[in-house]
């Protein structure tokens, strides 16, 4: 199975998956403005790949069969003044 990875210019660490180079028609139409114009970053056949970045390859490949896209975000940030009072035990406001 091949698909075309895309990034947006708008959301740091966000990539779009789609089953056909260029072809958005599965996206809806606002996760195409709130991702802004995709930029191609490559085309991976995904039956020669087990593990594939961030991204769980078997609900990438779910997603393109289902729905035609699949959209991956970046890892949420660490609050790591929480993880430093938690490690210290003081108290949450």
């Amino acid at each position: 199975m091949l698909c075309a990875v895309y990034k947006s210019p708008k959301k740091q660490e966000t990539y779009l998956f789609v089953k056909k180079r260029d072809d958005f028609s599965a996206v809806p139409e606002v996760l195409k403005q709130t991702f802004g114009t995709p930029q191609l970053v490559t085309i991976i056949n995904l039956a020669k790949r087990d593990k594939l970045g961030f991204a769980d390859i078997e609900k990438l490949k779910v997603a393109l069969t289902e729905k035609g896209f699949y959209l991956q975000l970046p890892p949420p940030t660490e609050d790591l003044l929480k993880k430093h009072r938690i490690e210290n035990g003081v108290e949450q406001d």
